[in-house]
């Protein structure tokens, strides 16, 4: 674990909902055979699931039977604890507007130019 990412160990509850969401994303299949165990800075043996986001690395504290209610409480999973297709793409869509919304200045400067790549394109729609 040497990403040189501070490590922030915290409950799954008191993260951001977008964290959380990315960890739904990463663990689609569920959190308790992802877990790890570490000595916490008093001493004491902790179980919890590693996620690595893009500024952050983070230990989101829980145990088994934690992360099996989790699972059990949350509509985006289906009844086998799985991330449905349709709770994936939701997420999906709400990180990539997201994402644009950060990038779309450049995206306008860009659109200046594709109007002459035209052509090119329309190829890739008919297939």
């Amino acid at each position: 674990m040497s990403t040189g990412k501070p490590r922030v160990v915290k409950d799954y509850d008191k993260l951001d909902k977008q964290i959380q969401e990315q960890i739904k994303l990463e663990y689609p299949y569920g959190f308790e055979d992802n877990l790890i165990k570490f000595t916490n800075a008093e001493g004491k043996r902790v179980s919890a699931l590693p996620f690595e986001a893009e500024d952050k690395y983070y230990l989101v504290r829980m145990t088994i039977e934690e992360a099996q209610a989790i699972i059990e409480d949350d509509d985006d999973y289906d009844e086998d604890g799985n991330l449905t297709d349709e709770a994936r793409e939701e997420i999906e869509d709400r990180m990539d507007d997201v994402e644009i919304e950060g990038e779309a200045e450049e995206e306008v400067e860009e659109s200046d130019d594709a109007d002459s790549d035209e052509d090119e394109g329309d190829d890739d729609d008919e297939r």
